[in-house]
C-alpha cells in the first residue's frame, strides 16, 4: 500500500491562478492547472491611465475551484483521499473591504460592480496622496513607525489603499467593517470562516505592508492622519502567524466542492514572492529574485547578525515573514517584465490594428509575429556591440518600488538619434531593468547586509537568456535559475506539508521537496568596465529625472491653475 501523501500549493498571480498537486516525499509535481481571470482579461474594473487596478473576488473563487478540481482529475480520483494540506500565496499588498463576517463587499448585493468594493491589486497606485500623508505623519512621530518598512510607506500598501477607498466611496465606507489581504482571505474562505476577528493574519503581509511590528501603531496615529481611520486598528488584528501554522481545516462546503476531505489542513497564507523564495530554496544572504511583470527580491538572514539594524529604503524586514526563525527582507522593482511588455505593445500597435481587421489567415500570421517580438528583439540586442553612446533608459514606467519607494517617478530615455532602431532601444530598456536591480543590491550592501549570491525564479528568469546573462554581467555575480516552472506554488506546497505535520519545519520541507537548479549564468568580466560606466550614467540620469519631477511638482502646487 502506498505511503505517499500529497499537498496542494495555490499561487495567485496578477493575471491567473495556478494550483499544483505535489508528492510530499520528493516534491514531484503530479498535476498542475492554470486559470486566467476572465473579468481581468476583459479589462473590467481597471483604468490603467489612472493607475487603477482592481480584481473581482469571483475571479479568485472560480479559479480556486477550477484549478484544484483540474489537478485532481489529472492525477486520478484515488489521489484525492491522500491530500493532507493546502496552502496559498497571492500578490500583495492586494487588500479588500469586508463586512464583519469577513465577506468581501463585492460579493454582497449592491456592490457587485463597484471597483472600490473589490481587491485593490498590488500595482494600483491610486493612493499616492494617502501614502505621502502617512509618511508625513510618521516623520513627526518619535516612535518611528516606518523603521521596519524601509523608512518610506508606499501607495502599493495596506493603509494607503484603505484610506483612499474610505475617502472616495461613501457607500463602501459605510459598509466596510475591516480590511483584509487576499492571502488572508482565501484560507479564511476555505475553512468556512464567518467572523473576521477570527481570521488568521499572515505575518508576511502584516509586517511588510501593514506596519505590524509585534503590534500595530496605535489608533491615535491613524486618527491624526484622517478621522476616517479612527477605530480600524481594533477591527484588524493584534497577532500574526507564520506560514508554517495551520489556519484550520477544510470546511464541509469546500470539501464537497473540491472533492476532498474535511481533515485537509489549510495553512496560513503569504505573499507570492515570499513563498516563491522558499520554493526556490533560498539560502541566507542569497537574494532570491522573483522576476515577472515586476520583481520582488527576498533575502533572509539570522536576526542576531543584523542585531537591531534597520535597512533604509526597502519594503520591510520582518522576523519569520519568509522562514520562521530568520529575518525576511524584501525589495523589488515596480516594473520588470512589464517594461518589455510595454515596448512590445508600443511597436506592435500597427500589427494589432491590422490583425483586428484582417482575415483569419493574415490575423493568425500577424499575431504570431507579435508574440515572437520579444524573442526577436532579444536575439538582435544581444548581437549589438558595447557602445557608450548607445541610448540609455530609466526603468520607472510604473514608479519605483525600491530603493526608496516613489510611485510618482516616471521613466526616461536619452541618447536617441535617427539611427536608433528597435533592438537598440530594447537593449537600453533591458539594461535599465538590470541597473534597477543593481541599485537594490547596492542598497543592501551599503546598509551592511551582504549579498553573497543570486537565485532567479519566475517567467523572465526561465524564458529570457538574454536578460539573465545581462543581469549577471551587471551585478557581477552568478545567477542560479531554479528548476521548477511553478516555484511560488511549490513554495506554498512546502508550507502546506509543514502545516499538515508531514515535516517538522520548512528547512526540512525544502530539502525533501526542493527540485534544484537547472542553469547558472556566469558573469562575463570583460563587460564589467563598460557596464559600470553605463550604470554610473543611469544613476546620474535617474537623479536628474527625480529632481526635475520634484521641481515641477512643487511648481505646479504653488501656481494655481488659471480659470
Amino acid at each position: 500500500m502506498s505511503t505517499d501523501s500529497y499537498v496542494i500549493g495555490i499561487d495567485y498571480g496578477t493575471d491567473s491562478v495556478r494550483s499544483v498537486l505535489v508528492n510530499t516525499t520528493d516534491g514531484t509535481e503530479l498535476a498542475s492547472s492554470v486559470y486566467y481571470y476572465p473579468r481581468w482579461r476583459q479589462g473590467k474594473y481597471c483604468q490603467p491611465s489612472k493607475n487603477r487596478f482592481r480584481q473581482h473576488p469571483l475571479d479568485y473563487i472560480e479559479g480556486l475551484e477550477h484549478t484544484i478540481k483540474a489537478c485532481l482529475a489529472q492525477a486520478g480520483a484515488e489521489k484525492a483521499g491522500l491530500v493532507k494540506g493546502i496552502s496559498v500565496d497571492t500578490t500583495g499588498s492586494s487588500p479588500v473591504a469586508v463586512d464583519a463576517q469577513g465577506t468581501p463587499l463585492a460579493l454582497l448585493p449592491g456592490f457587485e460592480e463597484n471597483p472600490n468594493a473589490m481587491f485593490v491589486l498590488w500595482k494600483d497606485h491610486t493612493a499616492i496622496r494617502e501614502a505621502a500623508e502617512i509618511n508625513a505623519a510618521a516623520a513627526k512621530d518619535a516612535a518611528d513607525y516606518l523603521k521596519f518598512s524601509g523608512g518610506v510607506y508606499s501607495s502599493e500598501w495596506f493603509w494607503s489603499k484603505l484610506l483612499h477607498i474610505l475617502r472616495h466611496d461613501e457607500s463602501v465606507r459605510q459598509a466596510c467593517y475591516s480590511w483584509v489581504e487576499h492571502c488572508d482571505w482565501i484560507p479564511f474562505l476555505l475553512t468556512g470562516g464567518t467572523d473576521v476577528h477570527q481570521m488568521k493574519r499572515s505575518r508576511c503581509a502584516a509586517g511588510h505592508k501593514a506596519l505590524w511590528a509585534e503590534t500595530l501603531p496605535p489608533n491615535d496615529f491613524f486618527r491624526a492622519i484622517d478621522p476616517l481611520l479612527d477605530g480600524f486598528t481594533g477591527r484588524l488584528f493584534s497577532e500574526t502567524q507564520t506560514s508554517d501554522m495551520a489556519a484550520g481545516t477544510l470546511s464541509s462546503e469546500w470539501a464537497e466542492r473540491l472533492g476532498l476531505q474535511t481533515t485537509v489542513v489549510v495553512g496560513v497564507g503569504a505573499f507570492d514572492a515570499h513563498m516563491g523564495a522558499v520554493g526556490g530554496q533560498i539560502e541566507p544572504y542569497h537574494l532570491c529574485k522573483i522576476m515577472g511583470t515586476s520583481t520582488c527580491d527576498i533575502l533572509v538572514a539570522p536576526p542576531e547578525t543584523i542585531a537591531g539594524q534597520t535597512v533604509n529604503g526597502i519594503c520591510g524586514q520582518v522576523d519569520g515573514s519568509v522562514i520562521p526563525g530568520l529575518l525576511g527582507l524584501e525589495a523589488g522593482q515596480s516594473a520588470f517584465g512589464d517594461v518589455y511588455a510595454w515596448f512590445k505593445n508600443l511597436i506592435s500597435w500597427p500589427l494589432s490594428q491590422l490583425a483586428a481587421n484582417a482575415g483569419p489567415e493574415l490575423e493568425s500570421a500577424l499575431l504570431g509575429l507579435e508574440n515572437n517580438l520579444i524573442a526577436m528583439l532579444s536575439e538582435q540586442a544581444a548581437q549589438l556591440p558595447d557602445d557608450d553612446s548607445a541610448p540609455l533608459a530609466i526603468d520607472w514606467l510604473n514608479g519605483r518600488r525600491t530603493p526608496d519607494a516613489n510611485q510618482e517617478l516616471k521613466a526616461a530615455v536619452t541618447g536617441l538619434s535617427l539611427g536608433t532602431d528597435a533592438p537598440a532601444l530594447f537593449r537600453a530598456l533591458a539594461e535599465a531593468t538590470c541597473f534597477g536591480a543593481k541599485s537594490i543590491v547596492e542598497r543592501f550592501e551599503r546598509e551592511g547586509v551582504p549579498v553573497r549570491g543570486l537565485i532567479g525564479i519566475g517567467g523572465v528568469a526561465k524564458k529570457s537568456p538574454f536578460i539573465m546573462q545581462l543581469l549577471a554581467d551587471v551585478l557581477e555575480m552568478p545567477i542560479r535559475i531554479h528548476q521548477s516552472e511553478h516555484t511560488c506554488a511549490i513554495g506554498a506546497a512546502m508550507f502546506a506539508a509543514v502545516a499538515a505535520g508531514i515535516y517538522p519545519d520548512i528547512d526540512t520541507a525544502m530539502k525533501k521537496m526542493g527540485q534544484g537548479f537547472e542553469k547558472t549564468y556566469m558573469p562575463d568580466s570583460h563587460r564589467f568596465p563598460y557596464l559600470r560606466r553605463r550604470y554610473a550614467r543611469y544613476a546620474a540620469l535617474g537623479n536628474f529625472v527625480q529632481q526635475d519631477l520634484t521641481t515641477n511638482s512643487i511648481h505646479h502646487e504653488q501656481i494655481p491653475a488659471s480659470s
